[in-house]
């Protein structure tokens, strides 16, 4: 997978890759994912959390303040309780999505999974997407993880996206590149 060579990225890879070390020496990967998917929920469903995540205007000891308070609510494991509040101690809370997804990806690696998030310009069904989850872990070689989004605007076919590979077979597409030939040719 094509990594960003972002100092942002690169600080978001560091947490998550020693949190995801943490959690593998202590048999916890699964249980330290499931609370750090809900700690993004919350970033994606309540304003003020998210506000308190990504603004710049709190102090380190205002977040720091605010993470222990949050933690001592929802009280989550060990390692993830203390893994937020370093983060927010350190002024890096900003990045703590990106941290979040990073360590997912980490922990798909360890089971031999890969994640694939595919647009389609209608909702798949069951057929279609268990023939796509076949055909993409063929040529994965892992077993896949589809995350689907539908776009209207691709008119049809698919984007496939895995890591830093991109397949379009959308319509959209097709329609461009004909266009961009018919203007070559006229």
């Amino acid at each position: 997978m094509a990594q960003s060579s972002s100092p942002v990225s690169g600080v978001a890879d560091r947490y998550a890759q020693s949190l995801f070390e943490l959690a593998r020496d202590h048999g916890s990967i699964e249980s330290v994912e499931s609370e750090l998917s809900s700690f993004q929920t919350l970033i994606d469903e309540n304003a003020d959390f998210r506000r308190l995540v990504l603004s710049p205007a709190f102090t380190a000891e205002e977040q720091t303040r605010a993470i222990g308070a949050v933690v001592d609510e929802v009280r989550p494991g060990h390692l993830v309780g203390n893994f937020l509040r370093v983060v927010a101690a350190n002024r890096r809370l900003f990045i703590l999505s990106s941290m979040i997804r990073r360590f997912k990806e980490l922990a798909a690696e360890q089971r031999g999974e890969v994640e694939a998030e595919v647009t389609s310009a209608q909702a798949l069904t069951e057929s279609q997407r268990s023939e796509l989850a076949n055909s993409i872990g063929s040529y994965a070689g892992k077993r896949v993880t589809m995350r689907e989004r539908v776009d209207p605007a691709i008119l049809g076919g698919l984007v496939v996206k895995i890591g830093s590979r991109q397949i379009d077979t959308s319509v959209r597409t097709k329609l461009n590149s004909l266009k961009l030939a018919l203007k070559e040719v006229g």
